[in-house]
């Protein structure tokens, strides 16, 4: 296996994912920080790298791969133990519906970007672009907490951590950073928890990258 490089940012929910998924694996890497508030994502060089200018971006020998849940699926092909989603195909498709509903519905819709977008071009005050943001994370934690709730045990499908756990934990962070009410979602607090008693979760936290910016 090539060495492995992964560009992120410490509060990017998509890095964080990756960083758990490399920490799960047992996966060795090298950090090299992007700091998207100062806009190092917009430079000529980390432009060169990924077009899209966003982190993550994982590099592995001439293997060039963004956006998180492609690299997850990179890693979880070439690293064989824990999977990240379940081999039965029902079960799968549920954790993959999971993970899904955090990085493509509740995710977009309140990242850097956006909520820069927001109070940049479209003028939207501060209290409205936070009430932006509660009004997406909470409508589609509602949602998430439903679909969990049959399948959950520690995780949210079963008793080990899956793609949806990945995905769940960062959105998490950010929800509270922003002060978004979770007391109504049960299930995904108990997930959120057991995660947090998790060495590759706990390694991959915001608090513990450096430098912080």
């Amino acid at each position: 296996m090539s060495e492995l490089i992964l560009y992120d940012y410490f509060r990017s929910s998509a890095s964080y994912r990756v960083r758990i998924g490399l920490n799960l694996k047992g996966a060795r890497y090298e950090q090299r920080k992007v700091n998207l508030v100062e806009g190092a994502q917009n430079d000529a060089d980390y432009r060169a790298l990924n077009p899209q200018g966003l982190v993550p971006l994982l590099i592995a020998g001439e293997q060039k791969m963004g956006q998180s849940l492609a690299i997850l699926d990179w890693l979880d092909a070439h690293y064989e133990e824990p999977p990240f989603v379940p081999a039965d195909p029902d079960a799968r498709a549920h954790v993959l519906a999971m993970a899904l509903a955090v990085a493509c519905d509740i995710h977009p819709l309140n990242n850097l970007r956006v909520l820069k977008y927001l109070k940049g071009e479209l003028g939207v005050d501060e209290d409205a672009k936070d009430a932006w943001y509660r009004h997406w994370v909470r409508e589609g934690f509602a949602a998430l907490e439903e679909m969990a709730r049959p399948h959950a045990g520690a995780y949210l499908f079963g008793d080990e951590p899956t793609l949806a756990d990945i995905c769940l934990v960062p959105q998490l962070y950010n929800a509270r950073r922003f002060s978004v009410p979770v007391s109504d979602f049960p299930t995904l607090r108990r997930a959120d928890e057991t995660a947090s008693g998790h060495p590759a979760f706990a390694a991959a936290h915001p608090d513990l990258q450096e430098p912080r910016a």
